[in-house]
């Protein structure tokens, strides 16, 4: 592992900003770590829901993670997760674990827990730097991250943009959804006001590439004295659009 400290680069939002898509895209451009925090919520209401565990009762819950054997790569683009020797990086995304997650996420003994495996996590890449995002990011996980951005758009963008990624829902019906966790998630913390220090990129009238490119702008900016990091221009297609922008979206797929 290197000696240095890692940059570490903290995002948050609410639901539907694309703290996901954005952050493993700058990450993947910066040849930094990824690190998806809302995995591990996922995977351990899977583990809870596998061991016949009603998520609503807060103390199974929190007992079950004594035996939660929880891995993650890190690495850009090949995001896999694992319970034990079980590959759940697919099982995580079932609708009944869904419907779940906020259940767990809301006990605050499991954000505990969890909070100190993500700061394990970020302290032990061996990169120049890793990209984490989720719930609590900038405030409590990693409150002295160098880099600490609060990803946010228009409700109705963010609706639109999440109709666009499920085909057959409608924006009205999404945007319902949305507001729904969004009220959820802030009964644990506010999100949707950046905390001292940290900085809002909006990105209501910004395309995908756009938006990945202002969030490496604030890394860059918030970087010791000294060279900027090597960001590798963006690769065209033939009809000039950047490689990884769905056209059928208009590269908005944030």
């Amino acid at each position: 592992m290197s000696e240095r400290t890692p940059i570490v680069v903290a995002v948050d939002g609410p639901a539907g900003s694309g703290k996901s898509s954005v952050s493993k895209a700058a990450a993947a451009r910066l040849g930094f770590a990824f690190l998806d925090t809302g995995a591990a919520y996922r995977a351990l209401t899977w583990f809870a829901m596998r061991r016949g565990i009603d998520v609503a009762e807060a103390d199974a819950v929190v007992g079950a993670i004594a035996d939660f054997d929880y891995r993650i790569d890190t690495e850009p683009g090949r995001l896999r997760v694992f319970v034990g020797e079980t590959d759940v990086t697919k099982d995580i995304r079932d609708p009944e674990v869904s419907a779940r997650v906020s259940a767990v996420a809301r006990i605050p003994d499991v954000r505990l827990r969890l909070n100190e495996l993500f700061r394990r996590l970020l302290a032990s890449t061996d990169r120049e730097g890793i990209v984490a995002e989720g719930r609590d990011i900038t405030t409590v996980v990693a409150p002295d991250a160098p880099v600490r951005i609060l990803l946010t758009a228009a409700p109705e963008v963010r609706a639109a943009r999440r109709a666009g990624e499920l085909d057959g829902h409608a924006a009205a019906d999404v945007a319902a959804q949305l507001h729904a966790r969004d009220h959820a998630d802030l009964q644990v913390v506010d999100f949707m006001t950046a905390a001292e220090g940290v900085t809002t990129v909006d990105s209501t009238d910004l395309n995908f590439d756009e938006t990945v490119d202002a969030v490496i702008d604030v890394i860059q900016a918030a970087r010791p004295a000294g060279p900027p990091l090597p960001v590798p221009a963006r690769r065209l297609r033939r009809d000039g659009r950047a490689i990884g922008t769905d056209p059928s979206r208009g590269g908005t797929d944030v």
